[in-house]
């Protein structure tokens, strides 16, 4: 009997110590693994914010300097005066400006309009409904420049050709806007509804005071969407729009490449000033915007 307690106790302590031991291999796994997904994710993180370095570079350097090779990342000198230069050489004002009141009518538009129609997809009964959400969300896989001819020649038609209504007309409805907010409502408790209307609001009150309130996180989700797209839109303004009064800043950043040369140094400084806006609108929404994409299952 000795023995064979000594034999079990042995055996015990054995299978204790490779536990242990395999308890250890699979900690130092994981937090081996932990470190190469960090180290990835740094450098995948260098990779993509090293165009835009670049880019800064290059708005303060010489325009002879900003394809010297090696690449000088610090400039040598810096210049400074190329920040004030490019609101001389173009109406850039102007071009700002244009670009900040289509971005903003839009992207309110685009939201008012969204909202109130994914409302309706999501919490009305109507006869057909979700054969013609079908029918609009299958436009998103509609390329551009299927319908980009006849939709300037029904401009053309309206004499709204070279005008800023033109792009405002035809960006004020989305369907990816529809469906990003229509995601967010079908999250809502149909009992609020049925309380707010036994309270006496109608449909628009409860779009309004209940429905609204409760997906601010998707508004801001498509605020910035819509934004940044109408803010970077070069096609749709370089197809519509000839005076130059009338340009954004996407067009007037191609300004600076004249026939035979370029000032390099003077539009990348132009398209640092253009990054402004849609950094200070994204750092002060970012917040929502990931609670938004979270609720609404579009995460990758």
């Amino acid at each position: 009997m000795p023995s064979a307690e000594r034999g079990m106790k042995l055996n015990a302590a054995t299978s204790v110590k490779q536990e242990r031991d395999i308890r250890e291999v699979h900690s130092a796994g994981y937090y081996i693994g932990r470190i190469v997904v960090g180290v990835l994710l740094v450098l995948f993180a260098i990779l993509c914010v090293l165009p835009f370095l670049w880019m800064l570079s290059a708005s303060l350097k010489l325009n002879s300097d900003v394809f010297q090779y090696p690449v000088k990342w610090i400039p040598q000198p810096v210049r400074w005066k190329n920040y004030l230069l490019i609101w001389k050489e173009i109406p850039l004002l102007t071009f700002f400006y244009n670009t900040f009141k289509l971005s903003i009518i839009i992207t309110f538009l685009q939201v008012l309009t969204s909202s109130i129609a994914a409302y309706a997809f999501a919490k009305l009964r109507f006869p057909g409904r979700n054969l013609l959400f079908m029918i609009y969300l299958a436009t998103i896989s509609i390329p551009w420049q299927v319908y980009m001819i006849p939709q300037y020649i029904m401009m053309t038609d309206w004499h709204l050709t070279n005008t800023h209504l033109s792009i405002i007309l035809l960006q004020t409805f989305t369907a990816f806007g529809v469906f990003l907010m229509r995601q967010a409502y079908l999250g809502v408790p149909t009992e609020l509804m049925e309380a707010a209307r036994i309270d006496g609001l109608n449909e628009y009150g409860i779009w309004a005071r209940i429905m609204v309130p409760l997906i601010k996180p998707t508004i801001a989700t498509l605020t910035i969407f819509t934004f940044v797209n109408t803010w970077n839109d070069y096609m749709g303004p370089l197809i519509y729009f000839t005076d130059t009064r009338l340009k954004t800043i996407q067009l007037g950043i191609r300004m600076f490449i004249q026939q035979y040369a370029a000032d390099y140094n003077l539009l990348m400084a132009a398209a640092v000033c253009s990054l402004i806006p849609v950094i200070i609108l994204f750092l002060a929404l970012q917040d929502f915007f990931i609670e938004g994409i979270a609720n609404t299952g579009l995460k990758g």
